[in-house]
């Protein structure tokens, strides 16, 4: 049985239902239902695997930004 992609994205998150629905434009009502019966709509789907990718994104971008400071220091 496939996991629950709701319940997965929030735990590597550390997001509740509330926050995922507030990420995504969905409803806090459709986040729950997907949650408890694993049904998960295709535009839903792919919020979610936006989200995700949004989020790596994210921190790609802060160890590069890292990555440059302490290249800066070590050039001075």
């Amino acid at each position: 049985m496939e996991e629950n992609i709701v319940k997965k994205v929030c735990k590597e998150l550390g997001l509740t239902y509330r926050e995922l629905a507030e990420k995504t434009g969905y409803k806090l009502d459709t986040i729950n239902k997907a949650a408890s019966t694993g049904k998960v709509s295709e535009p839903l789907q792919k919020a979610i695997e936006l989200l995700i990718e949004l989020e790596n994104t994210k921190k790609e971008l802060q160890n590069y930004e890292e990555l440059k400071r302490a290249l800066k220091k070590a050039l001075e």
